[in-house]
């Protein structure tokens, strides 16, 4: 350790090492097939809809947002967002925009060919764009604009989400899927075109199937961090998460390193070993983390904050038994779709109608055993930021569990004090203990 380098206090779940080494290696193999005459494409986190496809086509695929959140973690976004800002693009939009406009205004600077100072080698003019309306109502208008920077063609994936209300109208989820089946097919004829080759019908229904079990196996990771002392904290969850939400690399691989990151926590739940020194506090985190800024997790652990379970969108649905449905399209569509709508019924029944990416909280809070939540309101996200409110009203009132309310950013570390979380820490944790008692006094079990 350097002279200054503060103590990591967290203890890591070291079979996460390989599943994050996969985020760089995605980075080099798009290098690699630019060189060798190989497609590559930007996307959009499209929740595993698009994805089986571009990787049954044999296209290696980069994520503009996984981008942004390697250029923060890395310390180097702020020239890219100066660049974003020089470009007239205004300061409130999502920070992994910002930060991919101003990367993509130095790329086309440079002739299509990746900047020198990009982090991990950077991502190399792509072939097309593939848009997701899914969730964030920032991202067709976004992808539109890069099209105009890199002059290529855009598709964007249709992503049909219903409220909990309307999703239990007649024939409503039959009927999403149908759609998202006959817009899937549209893209393949797109895909293949671009890239002047046919579906391997064959190789998309085995990547199907391999993405659900990878799907499969880590919620059964997450299950495994309800135990006491929780044995996996947060960051390992951030670090690990990629491989399965945005499929990168060899998925046969892939499910091996989840099967032995399962393996490894499993065997930590067994001998009572803990992802911090000592844990006091519980904690739920909702939603996008500071990426600049992890560290502040470590100084929230010496205090004895364990980050248990957090950010809804980052984690796959319960299982689903899928095999009944020979077509691979159908399945994919089911599958995605399953992501978002399962739990629509759950939240019906305990009328939490506000939305579902409220709900869920409840229902981590309380499955997990949490003494708080962490709730990151971001300057540049309304999807991830809006319900936040609500959800601190909700939480206290359903489950008597206090909120701290940290406001920042993804990507601009402008816009985010760490210090500030700090000092409120203490603060908080009086709230933590006596909401504890409050409980207690209740009748719930935690």
């Amino acid at each position: 350790m350097t002279t200054g380098e503060k103590k990591r206090v967290i203890n890591r779940v070291k079979a996460m090492y390989p599943l994050r080494a996969k985020v760089d290696e995605s980075y080099m193999r798009s290098l690699e097939a630019i060189k060798a005459g190989k497609p590559t494409v930007w996307a959009m986190l499209n929740f595993c809809y698009g994805d089986p496809v571009l990787k049954a086509m044999d296209i290696e695929v980069v994520y503009p947002e996984n981008y942004g959140a390697a250029l923060a973690a890395a310390g180097v976004a702020r020239e890219y967002l100066d660049r974003a800002d020089a470009e007239g693009f205004p300061t409130h939009l999502c920070g992994y925009s910002r930060a991919n406009f101003g990367y993509a205004a130095r790329l086309m600077e440079l002739g299509g060919q990746p900047p020198p100072e990009a982090p991990m080698g950077g991502m190399p003019k792509p072939l097309f764009l593939l848009s997701s309306v899914a969730v964030c109502d920032a991202r067709y208008k976004w992808f539109q604009a890069l099209g105009r920077y890199l002059d290529v063609p855009v598709w964007t994936l249709e992503a049909p989400l219903p409220g909990i209300r309307e999703f239990q109208l007649k024939d409503c989820y039959e009927e999403m899927v149908r759609l998202s089946t006959r817009h899937l097919r549209d893209f393949i004829a797109f895909v293949e075109k671009a890239v002047g080759r046919k579906m391997d019908w064959d190789k998309l229904d085995e990547i199907a199937n391999l993405m659900m079990e990878i799907n499969r196996v880590s919620h059964e990771i997450n299950e495994l961090r309800k135990a006491k002392p929780c044995p996996m904290h947060s960051r390992d969850f951030w670090s690990a998460m990629p491989p399965a939400l945005f499929l990168l690399g060899d998925l046969k691989e892939s499910l091996q390193l989840y099967k032995n990151l399962y393996d490894e926590v499993a065997e930590r739940v067994k001998n009572g070993t803990s992802a911090i020194p000592e844990e006091k506090y519980r904690l739920v985190f909702a939603e996008l983390p500071p990426w600049h800024s992890l560290d502040l997790f470590d100084r929230l652990a010496e205090r004895g904050w364990n980050f248990v379970i957090e950010s809804f969108g980052y984690h796959p649905p319960p299982p689903v038994d899928l095999s009944h449905v020979s077509d691979p399209i159908e399945r994919i569509a089911r599958y995605s779709l399953q992501r978002m709508v399962s739990n629509y019924k759950d939240a019906l029944e305990k009328n939490v109608v506000a939305g579902v990416d409220v709900y869920i909280y409840l229902k981590y809070v309380s499955e997990w055993k949490c003494d708080g939540a962490f709730l990151h309101p971001l300057v540049s996200c309304r999807s991830a930021s809006t319900h936040l409110p609500h959800l601190a009203n909700i939480l206290m009132e359903r489950l008597k569990v206090p909120s701290l309310i940290v406001e920042g950013d993804i990507v601009d570390l402008r816009l985010f004090n760490p210090q500030d979380a700090l000092l409120r820490a203490e603060p908080f944790e009086e709230a933590m203990e006596h909401y504890r008692k409050v409980r207690r006094e209740a009748g719930f079990d935690w």
